[in-house]
């Protein structure tokens, strides 16, 4: 479901939040989640998505607050 254009940035920052803390989590248990389970293809490719999605929006915009 997409977000509603009045608060689109404030429910995906949260989203965002929750996959650094599940990325996070992986990177502490070796790969794994709390469960001991590793992650289906289609989410490692989904996270490498993410990701180079994350560098593709700092590299356009930086990491300094604009105005637009």
């Amino acid at each position: 479901m997409s977000n509603m254009s009045y608060c689109r940035f404030q429910n995906t920052v949260q989203d965002l939040r929750d996959c650094k803390e599940a990325l996070e989590e992986l990177e502490e248990l070796g790969g794994v989640d709390e469960y001991g389970e590793k992650l289906s293809q289609a989410e490692e490719r989904a996270k490498k998505n993410l990701i180079e999605l994350c560098e593709e929006i700092t590299e356009v915009f930086g990491k300094d607050e604009r105005e637009f």
